[in-house]
């Protein structure tokens, strides 16, 4: 049985638990300061006016090339989700009046069709195929 304080993998474990403690310890003390929460504030803030002029310069560019932003995209996409819900219940309210007339479809799928059976006249010796 191998001594646990010779042990290499025990000792690296602790030097890491170690350096983990001081990192942590450091950290802490670097984010309760003012300087660093006045600086990530300005930080997020300018990211987000990035964020903000890029935005806006890429609604520009595709308009410029004719192509619809995401914004008109997302709208369009509403429009038609709007237009199929609209197109759906028209469709079911004609299938409730169809069955309240009592009349059925037959290109309804599940209904039977009647069976074919007149088939086309043969060609006769003398006619062109």
């Amino acid at each position: 049985m191998t001594e646990k304080a010779n042990d290499p993998l025990v000792l690296w474990q602790k030097a890491i638990g170690e350096m983990e403690k001081g990192f942590n310890a450091f950290a802490n003390q670097a984010m309760a300061s003012p300087e660093f929460s006045k600086l990530v504030n300005q930080t997020g803030g300018t990211a987000a006016d990035a964020q903000k002029r890029f935005g806006d310069l890429m609604e520009k560019y595709l308009l410029t090339v004719n192509l619809p932003s995401r914004q008109q995209m997302v709208g369009i996409a509403e429009r038609l989700q709007t237009i199929e819900n609209q197109l759906n219940d028209v469709k079911a309210l004609l299938q409730q009046m169809q069955i309240n007339s009592g009349v059925q479809q037959a290109s309804q799928p599940g209904v039977p069709r009647p069976p074919r059976t007149k088939r086309p006249p043969e060609p006769s010796s003398g006619e062109r195929l």
